[in-house]
């Protein structure tokens, strides 16, 4: 197989906005071909929109996305080991980039497109290290048992669709006992994965013609109230809310106000704003606790205005995980980490939100590896190096024929 035309194929799929499908068709096709078994599963919207994560109103686009898996069975006993990806990707402004961000292109080694890093490299190296352990089987050279699963998955960017009906209702016909979430991580092991809250905050004033501004109440004066009691919080909370993985960020726990819309008219006091914010939960911590902190806040600040502001959940909540490091799991992505010279295997915790959160609930031990940086994800000219890919591959074959070893 060329893995690079591999990757490229994938890449050159826009699987933005719920259209994973075309995507999907392609790799099960390809995970035939290759002589896995294949599976594909929908969600079930009633299902999600019972699931804390989703909104509570069933969303029946989530049925039309397909989630698909290629299963090699070494031996009928033994455990499974699912290699998981998500296929799908956010949009991308053209106007940001300087190349397509569904034309792959390279530059040396340096591959750039929309799911460099975040994250279609990170799922092919998935599928790479799944042939290469049965590959090394049938000479010989690994004796592994039970079974490895690729899996690639529709809709984790928003919230983990494909993902989360999986944990639900497991679409095999055995048992999962650890997954490899390969998220670009900086070829670094993660064993705890930050929650968030998104909340939809509404302001009202009263307007007043610009000219006479002083008979209004500018809806923006108790927006910036709110915006800087939050932003004590987060200070507070980053002294308070400890984690021993999370020492070194200079934020822990960030809370972004992400969009702001305010007022209708230039020569108008603004009497109306629309605020969308994403609040981060640390590990041990629940949605619902730092839901009602900040909400607490919002009621201190808001105390004596004339009209309440409304604070509301929207979107897709983020529950956060963490699995012990001694998990054998873990051990495994270390000892292939090691066969490969990378000596910093320390587990690590990280500031966003993964599917690994919906294994973790269904009692899988989840850990997170795989090429490239965060720091590539959703930004322009998206890029992960091939070396990292090919690096992550081998590490990921490696783990696998040591948690699938007699």
């Amino acid at each position: 197989m060329d893995r690079r035309a591999f990757v490229e194929r994938l890449l050159r799929y826009d699987t933005t906005g719920g259209t994973e499908a075309p995507a999907q068709a392609w790799l099960r096709d390809r995970l035939d071909a290759l002589g896995f078994d294949t599976y594909e599963w929908t969600a079930d919207p009633a299902a999600l929109a019972e699931h804390p994560s989703f909104p509570d109103d069933p969303d029946p686009a989530f049925a039309d996305r397909p989630s698909v898996a290629g299963v090699h069975e070494f031996s009928a006993g033994g455990p499974t080991l699912l290699l998981n990806g998500h296929v799908d990707v956010v949009p991308a402004d053209r106007a940001a980039w300087t190349t397509e961000p569904f034309d792959p292109v390279w530059d040396g080694d340096d591959l750039t497109a929309r799911g460099a890093a975040d994250m279609k490299s990170g799922l092919a190296a998935c599928v790479f290290a799944a042939l290469d352990l049965r590959e090394r089987a049938e000479r010989g050279e690994a004796d592994p048992v039970g079974r490895v699963v690729v899996e690639s998955v529709a809709g984790e960017e928003e919230g983990g669709v494909g993902a989360a009906a999986a944990a639900l209702s497991n679409p095999y016909p055995f048992e999962r006992d650890a997954c490899i979430v390969a998220e670009p991580t900086e070829l670094r092991p993660v064993v705890a994965t930050e929650g968030s809250v998104m909340k939809r905050l509404e302001l009202t004033g009263r307007s007043a013609h610009a000219a006479t501004r002083w008979r209004g109440d500018d809806v923006l004066d108790a927006f910036a109230a709110v915006r800087e009691r939050f932003r004590a919080l987060e200070t507070e909370r980053g002294e308070r809310v400890e984690h021993p993985l999370y020492g070194d960020y200079p934020v822990a726990w960030p809370v972004v106000c992400g969009t702001v819309e305010a007022g209708d008219w230039p020569s108008t006091v603004p009497a109306s704003l629309t605020a969308e914010w994403r609040l981060g939960v640390a590990p041990g911590e629940t949605v619902a606790e730092v839901e009602a902190e900040f909400e607490a806040a919002l009621a201190d600040v808001a105390a004596d205005w004339a009209h309440a502001p409304a604070f509301e959940r929207f979107s897709v909540q983020f529950e956060p995980s963490e699995i012990d490091a001694d998990e054998s799991v873990v051990g495994a992505v270390q000892s292939g980490m090691r066969a490969e010279g990378l000596d910093d295997t320390d587990p690590v915790g990280v500031t966003y939100g993964a599917d690994a959160r919906h294994y973790v609930e269904a009692g899988i031990p989840t850990v997170l590896f795989g090429p490239g940086t965060i720091d590539e994800a959703h930004y322009p000219d998206e890029t992960v190096e091939w070396g990292e890919v090919e690096t992550a591959t081998n590490v990921l074959a490696s783990a696998a024929e040591r948690y699938l070893s007699r």
